[in-house]
């Protein structure tokens, strides 16, 4: 029985680690020793405080990092996507530019994680400002969440304008350059939050991230009983050393390294380098003397002879001296069942029934009544992987 365990909401949030440390990085950059000098700069006349270009965000990256011009840039784009700085000259354009455009830093009461999720109350609240302001004048996608959230939250409608008129009226007191760097900073966040038609969402959950870790749900015997199933498995499964897995990896990859054409070089040249197609026609798929190097590989294991279609050859006249050469004959079927034509899966699935198991085969193989029960009954309803007992079966036969 396959157990399933449950999304416990791990993925919900799926880049919680990374927003962290964007974070360590915007407080680096904000500090008054070591951070970016801000200062008062010129924005279509009004004087906007505290404002950074972006020459000097990728500057500050460059050294802080130590990395390459083009990371530096790509790092402080996400700064900007992910709504940590926000542009002061082209607020709907969340993109860093290294010139002398200005940014500000994102208060970090709107930092992602603060909020996760935004709220739809205050998406209303903020179209219905807007609404005001501009005098009904929206954006087409600005319009549909407005009209959606009105017949979704109508209950408290009255209090989101009450809100919004409030809001507005106490813009209008703040100073000009106040006002203009608000709205920049507000438009940013909702633009991060609210993912415009044709824009990249960078906070997207994902279709299978539907589990809330903040939600407060009573759970019951059910899951309990699935987290106890799921557990005593965890425990049965088998687990070696992180030292003798690597030891694995290290002996495999120098029993392979003399036959890695690229790493060890190859005879007579490198195809790669010299466009000598020589090396290819000595390594054809059924060749009539293979090279000693790729004999030699055959002895690494039996699925690299099979695997080998000069291999498999030779390993067939073998079996042919040994009067057992049906089974290599069942194991191609049976791979050309799971990977021909989907069209054909029940009518190759009845010849090789025919051919192998039907009693008084005419190439009729040797395998446990067990199996081919198993097998017999998946008959019924064929399907590409229907008669995989029994190859596995064969295969260890042959192997053997």
């Amino acid at each position: 029985m396959t157990v399933t365990r449950l999304d416990q909401g791990q993925r919900y949030r799926p880049r919680m680690a990374f927003l962290k440390k964007i974070e360590v990085l915007m407080m680096e950059m904000q500090s008054p020793d070591t951070g970016i000098k801000t200062q008062a700069q010129t924005v279509m006349i009004t004087s906007i405080p505290h404002a950074v270009t972006g020459n000097d965000i990728m500057q500050w990256i460059l050294q802080r990092l130590q990395i390459t011009a083009e990371e530096a840039l790509h790092l402080g784009d996400l700064f900007v996507k992910y709504g940590y700085i926000y542009p002061l000259q082209e607020p709907k354009n969340l993109t860093l530019r290294a010139d002398g455009s200005l940014y500000r830093f994102q208060t970090p009461y709107f930092w992602p994680v603060q909020s996760w999720a935004a709220d739809d109350t205050d998406y209303a609240i903020y179209l219905a400002k807007k609404n005001i302001k501009r005098k009904g004048i929206l954006e087409e996608y600005e319009k549909e969440h407005y009209n959606m959230l009105n017949q979704k939250i109508n209950y408290k409608w009255d209090f989101v304008i009450m809100q919004a008129k409030e809001q507005y009226k106490a813009g209008k007191e703040r100073k000009k350059e106040d006002r203009y760097a608000l709205d920049c900073q507000e438009r940013a966040y909702w633009l991060v939050n609210r993912t415009p038609p044709g824009m990249l969402d960078v906070l997207e959950y994902g279709l299978d991230r539907v589990t809330d870790p903040n939600e407060s749900k009573k759970n019951t015997m059910e899951f309990y009983r699935r987290e106890i199933m799921y557990y005593q498995q965890a425990i049965t499964k088998t687990r070696v050393k992180s030292s003798v897995s690597l030891g694995g990896v290290v002996k495999y990859s120098e029993q392979y390294l003399s036959n890695d054409p690229i790493l060890s070089g190859c005879l007579p040249s490198n195809p790669w380098i010299s466009d000598d197609p020589e090396y290819w026609d000595l390594n054809a798929k059924l060749v009539e003397v293979p090279t000693r190097m790729r004999v030699e590989r055959w002895a690494f294991n039996f699925s690299e002879l099979i695997r080998d279609p000069k291999g498999r050859q030779n390993f067939q006249l073998f079996l042919k001296k040994e009067f057992s050469g049906e089974n290599l004959g069942f194991w191609e079927a049976c791979e050309d069942l799971k990977y021909g034509d989907q069209s054909r899966v029940k009518e190759k699935a009845e010849e090789i029934y025919k051919l192998f198991l039907a009693p008084g085969a005419r190439r009729w193989i040797n395998i446990d009544g067990k199996t081919m029960g198993i097998t017999v009954k998946g008959l019924e309803h064929p399907h590409r992987y229907v008669l995989d007992a029994a190859q596995t079966h064969i295969y260890m036969l042959m192997k053997k």
